[in-house]
């Protein structure tokens, strides 16, 4: 590309009309192509911005929380009662309501979406994969608080009918939607890691004599393994993070149980219980938002970094 000093010399010299035409034309794409790397950057600032914005809200506010309360006193407390007297502020409650209902979407999700990957990526004819990924692409549109109203209407009278004592707000059908709702993203992570397994290799293991479910099994999914587990824990990281189908189908009793058959809350069902606006601004009730949100926040972080830390470790590269 002509630089600015050379495309000067040019014309002062006397070039033709068409160097002239020419030099004016890679000028032109030098300052397109400034501009959209000025847009580029900008964007990428914009989100790098963001994220460093939330950083600082919540640990500005949960500094005023943590000098009113411990944290060892906020991490291993085993009641959480801050909008009651006598206000208690442990949120062990909070955090295994949301392993409780991201382990049992777990259970649900990542066989049945695995499951739906070898499918689509190694058995389903053409015509099936056309009609059942846009499925599940439309399963992954719908909007959260529409699988809430799914719960309590369709998935906690079946429980009941299977467990009669069963609560209407129970953590099991809470379990189930989220897990429901995470299928589509294991499902395209997994399908996308197996698609990268080169053909080479299933013809190899089908020149050794292999069957197809052989070649699956001990080829392909193996191969394929570090884009599956980073899937599976980005799954299990949304499910944690899931607000709307938790708090419409969990309840908002704060609760110290393993049996999923019980009305639980999550980290993320008391922050919109919280927000309402029924509390007043600046008070240790309002500040506890922001420190379960942080606690929420270092979680999902952590499960993030570890499936780049799992890819980074295991990544397979073909050439």
């Amino acid at each position: 590309m002509v630089s600015e000093a050379a495309t000067g010399s040019l014309l002062a010299s006397g070039a033709k009309p068409d160097e002239r035409h020419t030099l004016a034309i890679s000028a032109a794409r030098r300052w397109k192509e400034r501009a959209v790397r000025g847009v580029l950057f900008a964007c990428g600032l914009v989100s790098v911005l963001t994220t460093a914005g939330i950083v600082i809200v919540l640990l500005w506010e949960s500094i005023g929380f943590f000098r009113d309360v411990s944290p060892w006193r906020f991490l291993t407390g085993t009641r959480w009662t801050p909008l009651f007297k006598p206000q208690n502020f442990g949120v062990l409650p909070l955090v295994a309501g949301s392993l409780l209902v991201a382990v049992g979407a777990s259970l649900i999700a990542l066989p049945v979406g695995l499951a739906s990957a070898v499918y689509l990526a190694e058995y389903a004819p053409k015509r099936a994969r056309k009609i059942l990924k846009p499925v599940l692409e439309v399963l992954a549109g719908v909007p959260t608080v529409v699988y809430g109203y799914f719960a309590l209407t369709f998935i906690t009278p079946m429980i009941r009918q299977l467990f009669p004592d069963t609560g209407v707000f129970n953590a099991a059908s809470a379990a189930i939607v989220v897990g429901i709702m995470i299928i589509p993203m294991v499902a395209s992570l997994s399908e996308d890691a197996i698609h990268a397994v080169p053909r080479s290799l299933r013809e190899a293991s089908y020149g050794l004599g292999a069957t197809k479910y052989e070649t699956v099994t001990r080829v392909v999914v193996p191969a394929a393994l570090s884009g599956i587990v980073a899937s599976f824990i980005l799954a299990v990281s949304r499910a944690i993070g899931e607000t709307m189908a938790v708090t419409l189908a969990a309840g908002a009793t704060p609760k110290l149980t393993l049996n999923p058959l019980e009305s639980i809350q999550t980290m993320t069902a008391y922050i919109v219980q919280v927000s309402l606006g029924d509390t007043p601004f600046g008070t240790i009730e309002y500040k506890t938002i922001f420190a379960v949100g942080l606690l929420l926040f270092t979680i999902t972080l952590a499960m993030n970094i570890l499936s780049r830390l799992v890819l980074r470790r295991f990544r397979e590269v073909y050439e």
